[in-house]
């Protein structure tokens, strides 16, 4: 499926949940891995206001591109931000929405 650059140049972004590994199977713990890169990923959560609106994602990144630093307020710059509509179906049942992936999270001034 087709991703979509998303423009974030005029936005505020600030960290809302730290980065937390991206798990494939909650069951076995086993950690999501950057198909190109072979980094493991991690979802952090960003609050990102723009004229006048805030809305909170979930950030997929690859630890290579996420500080160790960054905790709950942290201003922060995201590069190559993208999002991509997925739909799949499990014992039967459709759900469908958009995820978020990002090159990098990185905190203002770094």
């Amino acid at each position: 499926m087709p991703s979509f650059k998303i423009d974030v140049s005029t936005a505020v972004v600030f960290v809302a949940t730290p980065p937390t590994p991206k798990l494939v199977s909650k069951q076995t713990g086993e950690i999501a891995i950057d198909r190109e890169t072979g980094a493991p990923l991690a979802t952090v959560g960003l609050l990102i206001s723009d004229e006048g609106e805030g809305n909170l994602y979930q950030v997929t990144v690859p630890n290579t591109g996420v500080p160790e630093n960054l905790v709950p307020g942290t201003p922060v710059t995201v590069v190559g931000l993208k999002a991509r509509d997925w739909e799949n179906t499990f014992n039967g049942q459709t759900r469908h929405g958009i995820s978020f992936r990002a090159v990098a999270v990185t905190p203002v001034g770094a």
